[in-house]
């Protein structure tokens, strides 16, 4: 027999956005200070995610960052085939990025950069990401 759940037990919930506002940092003075909000929010947390490396720091969640390090001296081909796959993982966590779309790989020198769009409830962004090699 299925158990018959009246609706009137379901509660009324109502899922909010939280707004983005947070912190401006000044990474060329090496500073922080001033709010922003909007898509320059999400632009900081796509560089913040894209520069931490994930399970290193006790002071992220384990979701938070992207697993990065383990690219160190792979090749080139199977660098770009992974990239892809790694940046999209980490990005797709924050829900205000839809999805990371339109990736070019370009490699020089030991560095392979990755330049794509992250498509964000504030319209799409475009981000490059090097990684040394």
């Amino acid at each position: 027999m299925i158990p018959f759940v009246y609706e009137d037990l379901q509660p009324d919930l109502e899922y909010v956005r939280q707004p983005s506002g947070t912190y401006r940092m000044h990474l060329e003075e090496k500073r922080i200070w001033g709010m922003l909000d909007g898509s320059e929010a999400i632009r900081q947390a796509i560089y913040k995610i894209l520069n931490t490396e994930r399970y290193d720091s006790v002071i992220y969640s384990w979701n938070y960052g992207a697993e990065l390090v383990e690219l160190v001296g792979q090749p080139v081909p199977y660098v770009y085939s992974q990239l892809e796959r790694k940046i999209t993982e980490a990005l797709l966590r924050d829900d205000r990025i839809t999805e990371v779309v339109d990736f070019s790989f370009s490699a020089d020198k030991g560095r392979v950069t990755a330049a794509f769009t992250a498509v964000t409830t504030e319209g799409g962004i475009a981000v490059e990401k090097e990684v040394r090699l």
